[in-house]
């Protein structure tokens, strides 16, 4: 046995998406986002969570995928990774679940259309459902996100 995983599960599109609970900050409904001129598309802009202002990115746009309008389960997922924290846009968050370490897999090269550099892997539970876990350092460290930091700061 691995080590026991605690991971929040969410979805995006048909697929679903693990992020392990301890980078997880908190879990927000949808609220007013604030434009931030020239920056990616997949940047959606900032928010005021509670007299913090933190970008938001939807994830659909940071991985390629077709971007889609807010739902009633569409979910903002606050992540921390060292002095970063950041919003992602998520299609609803659903579940906490454990999961043991040996279960996951190095990811395909690509895995629903999402290059494996953002994926830590995949982890089988169950049977047959299979979750997509991200390494939020990859999804992180890229300069377009320095480049919110900066305009914010």
């Amino acid at each position: 046995m691995g080590e026991e995983l605690k991971v929040i599960v969410f979805g995006l599109g048909e697929e679903e998406y693990g992020i392990e609970v301890e980078k997880v900050r908190t879990i927000e409904r949808m609220m007013p986002i604030t434009r931030v001129p020239k920056v990616p598309s997949f940047i959606k802009g900032v928010i005021n969570l509670r007299g913090v202002v933190l970008p938001v990115i939807d994830l659909r746009g940071r991985f390629g995928l077709e971007e889609s309008t807010s739902t009633e389960n569409s979910r903002i997922i606050i992540v921390g990774v060292g002095d970063v924290e950041i919003g992602f846009i998520v299609d609803s968050a659903n579940d906490v679940i454990d999961i043991d370490s040996d279960n996951i897999e190095t990811p395909p090269e690509i895995v629903g259309g999402i290059r494996a550099k953002y994926l830590r892997g995949v982890a089988k539970i169950g049977e047959n459902r299979l979750l997509i876990m991200l390494n939020l350092a990859e999804v992180l460290k890229q300069k377009e996100i320095d480049q919110i930091l900066e305009i914010e700061g």
